[in-house]
Parts: structure tokens; C-alpha cells; sequence
């Protein structure tokens, strides 16, 4: 009974990232500038690199992979490459439910609500 409580804790957390991101647009467009496309694909692959760092690193890569992540959310911001939706109150609020509930089901095997 265990592993279904598992993955139906990661269902969960996959869920609140499909409500999130249906709100988030990755653009590629030629613009005045050279750097803004460089920094783009930058941001995406920094991004990658940080997640993976994160999840199969030890200790001393693991604070290298939250580096990593906030040097690609400057590198977000620096391209403009990213368009963020506006999102409703009841989205964000679904979204960090199934998060949380997600969360606590794959961490402890309960809901706790």
C-alpha cells in the first residue's frame, strides 16, 4: 500500500505543477539585442543543470545546484524569455494545495488535513 501512497503523492505534486505551469510561457523571439537570445537558452539549460544537481548531488553539489537555479532566474528575468500569465486566486490556490497535500502524502503517507 505503501508505493501507491507514494506516487499518488507525486501525482499530486505533478498535478500542482500542471496548474502552475499552464501560466507560463517560454518565448523565442530574434530581438535588437544578441545577448537577450543567449541568456535565454541559458536560463533553460542553468535551470536543467541546478534541478539535476539538486536531485542526484551530494552535499557539496547540492548548494553548487541552488546556485545554479538562482543564477537562471536572473538569467530570466536578464532575457525577458519567460511570460508569466496572470493566474486566478482559486488556480494558485488549487496549485499550492495539491502541492502540499502531494508533499505530505509522499513524505509521511497521510493527508494531515
Amino acid at each position: 500500500m505503501q508505493p501507491i501512497v507514494k506516487l499518488a503523492g507525486i501525482a499530486l505534486m505533478l498535478l500542482s505543477l500542471y496548474f502552475l505551469g499552464q501560466n507560463i510561457m517560454f518565448t523565442t523571439s530574434i530581438g535588437r539585442y544578441w545577448w537577450i537570445d543567449i541568456s535565454a537558452a541559458g536560463a533553460v539549460i542553468t535551470l536543467f543543470l541546478g534541478v539535476i544537481s539538486l536531485v542526484f548531488g551530494n552535499r557539496d553539489i547540492k548548494s553548487l545546484g541552488w546556485g545554479l537555479i538562482f543564477v537562471a532566474i536572473l538569467l530570466v528575468f536578464v532575457s525577458s524569455g519567460v511570460v508569466l500569465k496572470p493566474t486566478s486566486l482559486w488556480d494558485f490556490f488549487l496549485s499550492v494545495t495539491c502541492m502540499v497535500c502531494g508533499w505530505n502524502l509522499f513524505r509521511t503517507g497521510r493527508l494531515g488535513l
